[in-house]
């Protein structure tokens, strides 16, 4: 990419959501889906590898998932809301990717059948775009606050 490419994905990247989108945001964090309460119960707090994310993040139009800004990592549950939009969101995912964004999808059933998979391949995909220490996936505190969700809470 030229550097007069760079620059433009630079500045497009740093252009604020319009209020529009930011009440979108705000609304779908009002209204997750069980397997959005369940992945941020891990995600929350810098629990995992210490990263912090962001859920239901505005990037202008759209509105990802989970964000971390430190891995530039945008991680997308895909369930029932997502069949038959393969198009569109082919689409997102290619806008995504240039402002220099990782896009990784995971299911939601993965999300509710393997959350410690599910972890681990997210800090995967982080040490693969960031160097991160060591320390144990999921703190005490996440784990707390995962027990049982799985469970029709």
């Amino acid at each position: 990419m030229d550097s007069a490419g760079l620059r433009k994905t630079v500045m497009r990247s740093k252009k604020r959501p319009t209020k529009e989108t930011r009440q979108r945001a705000s609304d779908l964090r009002r209204n997750t889906t069980q397997p959005e309460r369940i992945l941020w119960s891990i995600l929350r707090g810098k629990s995992l590898g210490g990263l912090k994310f962001r859920r239901q993040h505005a990037v202008d139009p759209y509105i990802v998932d989970f964000y971390c800004h430190e891995a530039r990592l945008v991680i997308e549950l895909d369930g029932e809301s997502h069949e038959g939009q393969q198009a569109y969101d082919a689409r997102r995912e290619e806008f995504l990717r240039d402002l220099g964004l990782t896009v990784f999808r995971i299911t939601n059933d993965d999300v509710l059948d393997n959350l410690e998979g599910v972890a681990d391949a997210i800090l995967r995909q982080a040490r693969r775009l960031i160097p991160l220490p060591e320390p144990g996936l999921i703190t005490h505190r996440a784990r707390e606050c995962g027990e049982g969700l799985g469970e029709g809470q």
